[in-house]
């Protein structure tokens, strides 16, 4: 018994210790966690309890202040907050994968074998596919639907550009659709050569197909939605802002959060349809902890790959081409009056100078001062020298996705030539403007990794070029913009920077474990970076 007594203190201050420990879920210590606050403070130990951040700090600290559950060695690795898509099509991009993927073709040749192969599983009465890009053909030209017509004579055939706003159909499809040589569709365009239909359709044209494809079942919607959801993680993301729902999917994704199946958050932009308008304009905004509805995407313009996208002057390669406003500036200023009263922030593709200049006018006229609406010009792929001051004057944020500009740098002087290039992706002098910018890709369009995003908005580098030539990269972002522009600024572009964006006390505990610190490593290293782990609400959604 006296041996036990001079125990008893060390017992009573270990009880003590216990009993004053707080409790919490998770502890994610031996780390470099950035973040990214207002004094971009770095921690080596983070504690989590029902989904948010309770402390960051010195490991020994959190470790001894903490009564966990469970805990991570994260070995030395970097932390970011989760990455944020500001402009993606998640559903979209989930279908897809239900689709002829072709994407990877190098030929048409390619793309019809591809084809033929999805074909002999083919489980619909369309045969749809998606990603092809004649820039990277050897012919580099648009193809024509005569293969399709000999391949595929009773089956009715769609096949997207990878931009989405240009396609190719085969002659059934067009006989569906109504559409001749004669045929003229606003805001579309009908590729007519020697007289005769070559199967290309831009736009509204394109659209005018689409509609005839039964829309995708529930069942369908959720397997899209869950594959995507799963391919997001993998690469980071933990919230994706969908640029264009309809109704119907927005119904989906609430049921599927509500039982917890869908686990990814997402910033909802609502297709420009009459249903949505008739809906949400008099339901208002919807906001969750996973879901926020709150903005509607315009289309301004189509595509510079497809010259689809609405110039102040001609295509240098197609000079009796402008490109096409997809709808009237009166339309645009319709819907941004009836936004503003309604509290709905917009959101607007825009490639062109032209189209940018229109929807910059329409948002000057509506907003009239500074202000906290947020609206969005979604691309500002091409911005004449002239307008881009109306960002700062207006508080316009500028959402663009950096891959588009490494992936369009072989072929965009051909479109519009060098001295107006020099106007475009021009992300430094936008980000100037009202010190923020947010980053996407804008998959399936692009790859879906922020890796990926990264390294084009720092480097100005395709991943696959393996020369030394930066496009010009006077206007690359800096390590940390870059990363802001995937998450904190891209919170703020969704009115979301209180709950995310950073990792701070009180937010959701949304965070990406990396082998590779991204504000310090090498250009090679970049592309050598690997998400080993996701977290949302401190729960582990993917491991490497």
């Amino acid at each position: 018994m006296s041996k036990l007594i001079p125990l008893i203190p060390i017992l009573v201050v270990a009880l003590c210790s216990c009993m004053k420990a707080e409790k919490c879920d998770l502890v994610i210590h031996n780390a470099k966690i950035y973040s990214l606050n207002g004094s971009n403070d770095v921690f080596e130990a983070i504690a989590i309890k029902n989904g948010r951040i309770l402390e960051l700090g010195p490991e020994r600290e959190i470790m001894n202040k903490y009564n966990y559950t469970s805990s991570y060695d994260a070995g030395l690795n970097t932390i970011f907050p989760g990455f944020i898509d500001a402009h993606c099509h998640f559903v979209g991009y989930g279908l897809g994968l239900q689709q002829a993927q072709l994407s990877v073709c190098n030929s048409f040749e390619e793309v019809l074998q591809t084809l033929l192969h999805h074909s002999e599983k083919l489980s619909t009465e369309w045969l749809i596919g998606r990603g092809w890009d004649h820039t990277k053909w050897p012919e580099n030209e648009y193809p024509n639907k005569a293969a399709l017509d000999s391949l595929f004579p009773n089956i009715p055939v769609l096949i997207r550009r990878v931009d989405g706003h240009a396609a190719l159909a085969n002659s059934l499809a067009l006989q569906r659709a109504g559409i001749t040589k004669k045929s003229k569709i606003k805001g579309g365009h009908i590729e007519v050569l020697d007289g005769e239909l070559t199967g290309i359709v831009v736009d509204k044209a394109v659209d005018s197909i689409m509609k005839l494809i039964p829309a995708p079942t529930k069942d369908q919607l959720i397997q899209a939605m869950l594959l995507a959801q799963e391919n997001c993680f993998k690469v980071g993301l933990t919230t994706v802002d969908d640029a264009g729902l309809s109704k119907k999917e927005i119904d989906v994704i609430q049921e599927l959060q509500d039982q917890g199946t869908l686990q990814m958050r997402i910033y909802a932009m609502l297709s420009d349809n009459q249903e949505n308008f008739d809906h949400y304009l008099k339901a208002g905004p919807i906001k969750t902890d996973r879901l926020n509805v709150r903005s509607f995407k315009f289309y301004g313009d189509g595509a510079l790959g497809s010259r689809g996208a609405c110039l102040l002057q001609a295509y240098q390669d197609s000079p009796t081409s402008f490109g096409m406003l997809l709808s009237d500036k009166a339309y645009f200023k319709k819907w941004a009056e009836k936004l503003y009263k309604a509290g709905f922030q917009m959101n607007t593709h825009c490639i062109g100078d032209s189209a940018t200049r229109i929807i910059l006018d329409v948002y000057g006229d509506v907003l009239k001062r500074a202000n906290d609406k947020r609206w969005r010009v979604e691309h500002a792929q091409l911005v004449h020298g002239t307008d881009i001051s109306q960002f700062g004057k207006f508080n316009i944020i500028p959402s663009v996705q950096p891959t588009h500009a490494t992936s369009d740098m072989r072929w965009a002087a051909l479109r519009i030539g060098l001295n107006r290039l020099k106007y475009g992706y021009a992300y430094e002098d936008l980000r100037k403007q009202n010190g923020i910018i947010a980053l996407g890709t804008d998959f399936p369009v692009e790859d879906i990794s922020p890796i990926a995003t990264f390294y084009a908005a720092v480097i100005r580098k395709s991943t696959t070029d393996k020369s030394d030539h930066k496009f010009q990269p006077e206007n690359a972002l800096s390590k940390l913009n870059a990363l802001k522009g995937m998450t904190t600024w891209a919170a703020t572009a969704n009115f979301e920077e209180s709950e995310k964006g950073t990792l701070e006390k009180g937010k959701f505990a949304d965070l990406v474990v990396l082998n590779r610190d991204l504000l310090t490593c090498s250009e090679e290293e970049i592309l050598n970076t690997k998400v080993l782990r996701t977290y949302i609400n401190g729960v582990c959604v993917h491991e490497r």
